[in-house]
């Protein structure tokens, strides 16, 4: 019987493995703790990924290896080399499909629209990082050592995102929304589940391999927009927000990681970060999730954990 093996318990990783499942696909989810959601058909193990020997064995007969993996975000330099590496090897030994789940931070600083087009030509080792292992992983494709895809994503909404975490859900709390970075650019924000679907169907299709794919996504909007959006749809009267001058964003950063590390990424929230979908909307006639329901599970989301 064929399964899928998923590295990591991320909000994508738990989103593809409870689609997967709901299809009638044995699931195993590769994290640390063995953590995860709960089915029948998703088998939680505890194994640390960057293993190539313990993932290769865990993936024998697997018909895809996802990456789904979250390390650190202030770690990613260091963490991610040896996390893919392992997962490049496993896919190699085993057959599967290696089916990576990104970013758009390869990009590198860009104006306008970002496509699969777009170069990959950021120089920063936070944000090449990524870009660089594709590369490696792309090498490999094409020397008929595995099979790979990509996809890429925008900001997520829900539910461990920038926008959930410090904008939904001081809101939904009644507290007054303090912003690290500016709110009033136009900007991406991408469904989860969109996200999920899109690496389930590129995996599937031997047409999608070798190529990287952006997730369908709904117009931009500005951080703003979007929070005057969540408050009318749960019945919150607007937001009051603080934004942190630059300067108060750096000296928080001295004590907090992940704000230093936005340092590095400003740039995609004081200008405008927008992502080009149209080539998987074209190829598979994906539409991204209708807003007002990410927006609602998103509040849902943050109700159970607060």
């Amino acid at each position: 019987m064929s399964f899928s093996v998923i590295v990591g318990a991320s909000s994508v990783g738990t989103a593809t493995a409870n689609l997967l499942a709901s299809t009638g696909e044995q699931v195993k989810l590769v994290t640390r703790r063995g953590t995860g959601p709960v089915h029948p058909l998703i088998d939680r193990v505890a194994v640390d990924a960057t293993d190539p020997e313990r993932l290769t064995a865990i993936s024998q007969g697997a018909s895809a290896i996802y990456c789904c993996a979250s390390p650190a975000y202030d770690h990613w330099p260091t963490d991610w080399p040896p996390l893919f590496e392992a997962m490049m090897t496993a896919a190699e030994r085993t057959g599967a499909v290696l089916a990576s789940y990104s970013n758009l931070y390869g990009y590198g600083q860009v104006n306008g629209a970002m496509s699969e087009d777009t170069p990959l030509v950021a120089t920063h080792p936070k944000l090449r990082v990524r870009a660089d292992l594709w590369r490696e992983a792309l090498r490999r494709h094409r020397a008929g050592r595995l099979k790979l895809t990509e996809i890429r994503a925008s900001d997520h909404i829900p539910p461990n995102s920038l926008f959930a975490l410090a904008l939904a859900k001081p809101l939904l709390e009644g507290k007054r929304v303090i912003s690290p970075v500016p709110i009033d650019v136009a900007r991406s924000w991408t469904s989860v589940n969109d996200s999920a679907k899109l690496l389930v169907k590129v995996a599937q299709d031997p047409e999608a391999w070798g190529k990287a794919w952006h997730v369908p996504t709904n117009p931009p909007m500005t951080a703003r927009q979007l929070l005057d959006r969540f408050a009318q749809l749960n019945g919150l009267p607007s937001a009051r927000v603080t934004v942190l001058p630059h300067a108060g964003l750096v000296a928080a950063g001295l004590f907090v990681p992940m704000l230093r590390e936005m340092r590095i990424t400003y740039y995609q929230f004081d200008r405008p970060f927008i992502i080009d979908a149209q080539r998987a909307v074209n190829a598979f006639g994906f539409t991204p999730e209708p807003l007002d329901v990410v927006l609602r599970e998103t509040a849902e989301m943050l109700s159970k954990s607060s």
